[in-house]
Formats: C-alpha cells, structure tokens, sequence
C-alpha cells in the first residue's frame, strides 16, 4: 500500500471511531420498565393525594355555605319576628295617651254622687275592654306599686321625704308606664323617696 493508502484507512479509521461514540451518547439511556412504574406510581399517589385535598376542601366549603345559609335564614325569621312583633309600636304610642285620659275622667268623677253612677260605670267598663285589648296584642303596664326604682322602665321625676318608704322606693306614680312584648315604649313617671 502506498502512503497515501494508509493515511486514507488511517482517516477512515479516526473517522469512523468519533462516529460510532457519538452515536453512543446521542442515545438516551431508556429507564426500565420498573423505573417507569415506579414514576407512573409516584404521579397516581401525587394525584390521589391531591383529588383527597380537594375533596377535603370542597367538603369544608359545602359545610361553610350551608351554615351562612342557615345563618341568613336565621336573621330573617328574628328580623321578621321583630318586624311583627313591634309593627304596632307607633300605634300604641297613640293610644297611650287615650287610657291616660280615660283613667283621669274616672279620677275625676264624683263616684258618690248617685247622678254620675252611669257615667262611672260606662268609663270603667269602656277602660278594662280598652286595657284588655291591648294587652291581647302585648301592651302591658309597667307595675310601681311598692316597688323600687328601676331606671330602665322608671323615670323619677321628683324625690320626697318619706318616713314610710325606704330610700329609692317609689312614693306615687304621676304617669304609668307601658312596654310592648317586653319592649319599653314608655317609662312610668314616678316620686321617689329620698
């Protein structure tokens, strides 16, 4: 062979080498079967485990909607309650002052005198079915008889001397005080004993 022969085979020979290793290493190395289960494995837990917190989550989110519901249904029905219950409370305040005029015509009239005994038993009859009615739609009056003084349902407006009561124990009422199922719509104006 010439020379020119060897360094061609020598060329081909250098050639082919860096061909074949290159190929080699251009390949990736293709995971086993197992390692791919295993992977395929790791990605069904991941998920399942994901699928549970969502599952948790949306539970909890369900459970949260249903108590605002119930909540909001809650406050409607107290709302409603309250709205019927105290309708009648500007109503009332206008009949107050109609049994305050009724019971002072009774005060006022002369129950000895034979003449006014009609006229007495019309007015007393006409202000128990006034007070019954009322009170059938949950207008009470506020008691002060041999009470002490309660500033939530009393307003003292004067403050006596008096060896008969103890102190802060209400002496006379001047105006009689009247609540609506419970609610204060007017504080009983009372004397009070030092």
């Amino acid at each position: 062979m010439t020379e020119q022969d060897k360094n061609m085979s020598e060329n081909e020979t250098n050639i082919d080498t860096p061909a074949e290793e290159t190929t080699e290493q251009e390949a990736p190395a293709q995971p086993s079967l197992e390692e791919q289960l295993s992977a395929k494995d790791a990605r069904i837990a991941e998920l399942e485990q994901a699928l549970q917190l969502a599952k948790k989550n949306e539970s909890e989110a369900m459970i949260r909607a249903r108590a605002e519901i119930d909540n909001v249904r809650k406050r409607v029905e107290q709302d409603v309650d309250k709205a019927r219950k105290f309708a009648l409370e500007k109503f009332s305040n206008e009949l107050l002052p109609v049994i305050d005029n009724l019971e002072r015509a009774l005060e006022s009239t002369d129950k000895t005198n034979p003449e006014h005994k009609a006229t007495v038993e019309g007015l007393e009859l006409t202000l128990k079915s006034f007070l019954d009615t009322v009170k059938k739609f949950g207008i009470e009056v506020i008691n002060t008889e041999d009470s002490q003084l309660n500033p939530d349902v009393h307003q003292a407006i004067s403050m006596v001397e008096s060896p008969e009561h103890q102190s802060g124990q209400i002496v006379n009422t001047i105006q009689k005080g009247y609540t609506l199922n419970g609610r204060l719509i007017r504080p009983a104006m009372v004397i009070v004993a030092k």
